[in-house]
């Protein structure tokens, strides 16, 4: 990949820009008024050196037989005149960089909204390659990038291509023999500039990608913390996340200096070539060929186009540079969800007390392990209303099933029916919306309890969310708070203890009111007293709706209207907690072993 990145030619490494365009556009008429300022500001910085030759030829340089009036006259007139060039372009600079930079922000935001949006359309497959902080670091380092070629770097350079050319038109203008030459000599420098910016933004995006990095240790062990330093791994964490950022450092400094080495051969061989120009006016003075205020105009000129050529060389960097982040914000949004929505979904019908679901022979490897069938041929039916229990040995599929059910992943063979729908037929947020979800491990947001308990139905009452509360036994701990429902969790809920989050989970899961309720062993953080509260809760949840309970403790277990066993993938067994006890099996054996029996 590296190889080919090298024999891009120049508009190629530069191509990812224009994928930017799309969030550009519709801000045309700003770009436009911005384009306008620019030349502008650049007419009036064109102007000066011409105001400076008026200036010396028509007022310092008059004859001596002239009175000193009339020369202070003519002075202050050519003194106005340069004021008044010098407010245009103090106006016009000030209105293009506000307008340049109210773009830039405008298109930055809409860009990280829009690479923020698109990643949680993704499904967990998503996930499994692509670390989180990496995602973040190509949401904040990389938009940032991005922002200063936008909002700064591209108007800089356009306003000094129109300066360079500018200023080296009047100068070959004025002195066409030795500017034409200065130009043959200029031509020379394109193509090991050319070279050394092929370099810097190959390293442009190396450097991006080893601080994502950084990023991604950072985001995994901060999420962490507790495991960490349980293990007392902060110091081995430490070097760990060290040595990576002595990388990026390292990757860093390499573009920082190829980017140095290419600014100063830039400005070196420009500029030299120019003051080769200017002694060659100098001498043109000397023999009578150039007036002193032609020579004025000459040498500012040459400053013009010369700072025109540095600001493009400092600008030629930062676009590479935004070029290698753009290509890596444009891998994000054109990344794909292999979970598609039906080009013609049909409509679930509406759910009158629960959920008929119906596993038909389906086969299932996770995407990452395709050899390794974690479901191999399932067939279950669980009837409107049902509470059926998932138990069995880890690996036996359990959680696959939720998964599979919420349609995170993609059967490779059979179907997933509720209510005779192939859910596959179903639009994602509408099979989502009949569901409530309790996981093993509570999520908590950062934000208030009445914040966390809403996330299940946002439109919901103070006193809806209240009852949701009570029911799920929250309403007992949040009364001995000052804040009551107001209070902070912090982060992932760490101002709560265990139990605490898994009753908020659970009233979130209450409060959806959901047909279909998939509880992961939902009591399992509870002491034994708060577990018979939430456990009847539970049970009014339950009621008159389909629940699936992957289960391990026996009073969950024997509250189901039906078990299933699983193993490997397969129904080995089905009935109540006492016929399969009687039995003898798999599940007599986990009974016997888990639940002393």
């Amino acid at each position: 990949m590296a190889d080919v990145d090298q024999r891009r030619p120049t508009a190629r490494r530069l191509r990812p820009l224009r994928d930017l365009l799309p969030y550009v556009a519709p801000y045309g008429r700003r770009i436009v008024v911005a384009l306008l300022l620019l030349l502008l500001a650049a007419s009036a910085t064109l102007t000066l050196p011409y105001a400076v030759k008026l200036l010396v030829d028509g007022g310092l340089a008059q004859p001596a037989g002239s009175g000193l009036g009339e020369r202070m006259q003519a002075i202050r007139e050519h003194f106005l005149l340069l004021f008044a060039v010098a407010v245009v372009l103090g106006l016009a600079t000030a209105a293009r960089f506000y307008m340049v930079s109210w773009i830039g922000e405008r298109v930055t935001t809409d860009l990280r909204q829009a690479v923020y949006a698109h990643v949680l359309r993704q499904s967990p497959q998503f996930f499994e390659t692509l670390k989180t902080g990496e995602v973040l670091s190509r949401l904040t380092t990389d938009t940032t990038v991005i922002h200063s070629a936008v909002g700064s770097s591209i108007s800089m350079g356009l306003r000094s291509i129109v300066l360079f050319a500018g200023g080296l038109t009047m100068l070959v203008t004025t002195t066409p023999r030795l500017m034409l030459t200065v130009a043959g000599i200029i031509v020379l420098f394109v193509l090991p500039a050319a070279l050394i910016g092929r370099r810097v933004r190959k390293l442009s995006r190396a450097s991006q990608d080893r601080i994502a990095d950084t990023s991604g240790i950072a985001g995994e062990i901060l999420n962490a913390i507790p495991i960490v330093q349980s293990y007392t791994q902060e110091q081995a964490e430490a070097v760990r996340f060290s040595a990576a950022n002595e990388k990026a450092f390292a990757t860093s400094i390499r573009r920082t200096g190829t980017r140095s080495a290419f600014t100063a051969f830039v400005i070196i061989g420009v500029f030299g070539s120019l003051l080769y120009g200017l002694y060659g006016g100098v001498q043109a003075v000397l023999v009578g060929e150039l007036s002193a205020g032609q020579l004025s105009q000459t040498a500012l000129y040459v400053m013009v186009v010369a700072g025109s050529v540095a600001v493009l060389a400092e600008v030629w960097g930062d676009l590479l540079r935004a070029s290698g982040a753009t290509e890596r914000l444009m891998e994000l949004l054109d990344s794909r969800s292999p979970i598609d929505e039906p080009p013609l979904p049909v409509i679930l019908p509406a759910p009158a007390g629960g959920l008929r679901v119906v596993f038909d022979k389906v086969r299932f490897a996770y995407p990452a392990r395709p050899e390794q069938a974690v479901l191999q041929g399932l067939e279950l039916t669980i009837d409107t209303g049902q509470t059926v229990a998932l138990v069995g040995p880890s690996g036996a599929g359990k959680t696959t099933v939720f998964q599979l059910l919420q349609r995170f992943y993609e059967v490779s063979e059979g179907a997933i029916l509720i209510d005779g729908i192939d859910l596959r037929d179903a639009r994602l947020a509408e099979l989502r919306a009949r569901i409530a979800v309790v996981p093993q491990e509570a999520v908590i947001f950062s934000g208030s309890i009445a914040d966390n308990i809403r996330y299940g139905r946002p439109g919901a009452s103070d006193q809806e969310t209240r009852a949701a509360a009570a029911a799920a036994f929250v309403d007992e701990f949040v009364q001995r708070l000052p804040e009551g429902y107001a209070t902070f969790v912090g982060e992932r809920g760490v101002r709560l203890s265990g139990g605490q989050r898994q009753r908020i989970a659970i009233a979130r899961a209450i409060l959806k009111d959901a047909p279909l309720l998939l509880l992961d062993e939902a009591t399992s953080s509870l002491d034994a007293e708060s577990e018979r509260v939430v456990q009847a809760a539970l049970e009014a949840a339950m009621s008159g709706r389909t629940t699936i309970v992957i289960a391990h403790r026996l009073a969950t277990v024997q509250r189901a209207d039906r078990i299933v066993v699983l193993d490997h993938g397969q129904l080995i067994d089905a009935g109540t907690h006492l016929q399969l006890v009687e039995r003898g099996g798999l599940y007599a054996r986990l009974a016997a072993l888990q639940f002393g029996l």
